[in-house]
């Protein structure tokens, strides 16, 4: 487990938010669910929130407006997101990949990294059929890639590195309310 410097931004601490960021499969909508009801805090996971906005599946903007549609959907969303208070908020797994959003995130939030290895990542999402960028005939291989193309990105928007393993969702979320804790006492 890692944390980074403070960022000079009194917002940061003050919003109460919580954003997760990482690979799809990391366990950012299932740990942000629960962290957000151990913590008393509103969940919302920028991918349903786009969505709901849409009205279509994730796949089917893809489809569409293909990724580069997506990601404006994505930073809008982000945008808007940001400016409440008290959220644990999952994105997406690209959602780092532009600086305005890393920016956007830095500013508004504490920001974990869930990190997953390929091979959890690949147990998690091999049976996916909505994720389009997962659409391969190599998995394992295109996580892979997508790992070593977002990694330095994910550590660099951080403030927590949270290595996810396999201990229970419980324990993880126990382990990550006390390094936002000792955040939170570090960076006053």
């Amino acid at each position: 487990m890692q944390t980074n410097p403070q960022i000079d931004s009194t917002r940061k601490l003050q919003s109460g938010n919580l954003i997760l960021v990482g690979m799809m499969g990391s366990g950012k909508t299932t740990m942000g669910r629960i962290l957000a009801k151990h913590l008393d805090k509103v969940f919302v996971d920028s991918d349903e929130e786009i969505q709901f906005r849409t009205g279509v599946t994730i796949p089917h903007i893809f489809d569409v407006e293909g990724e580069p549609g997506f990601r404006v959907r994505e930073t809008d969303a982000l945008a808007e997101l940001v400016t409440r208070d008290g959220l644990v908020l999952a994105t997406g797994g690209g959602a780092a990949l532009a600086e305005v959003n890393r920016t956007m995130m830095k500013q508004n939030g504490i920001v974990i990294y869930l990190k997953a290895g390929v091979h959890d990542l690949w147990l998690r999402t091999r049976n996916d059929k909505n994720r389009p960028l997962l659409q391969t005939g190599n998995l394992h291989a295109r996580l892979s890639e997508l790992l070593h193309q977002r990694d330095a990105l994910y550590q660099q928007v951080a403030d927590i590195v949270m290595p996810t393993g396999r201990q229970s969702v419980h324990a993880l979320m126990l382990r990550l309310v006390a390094e936002i804790e000792n955040y939170r006492k570090n960076n006053q």
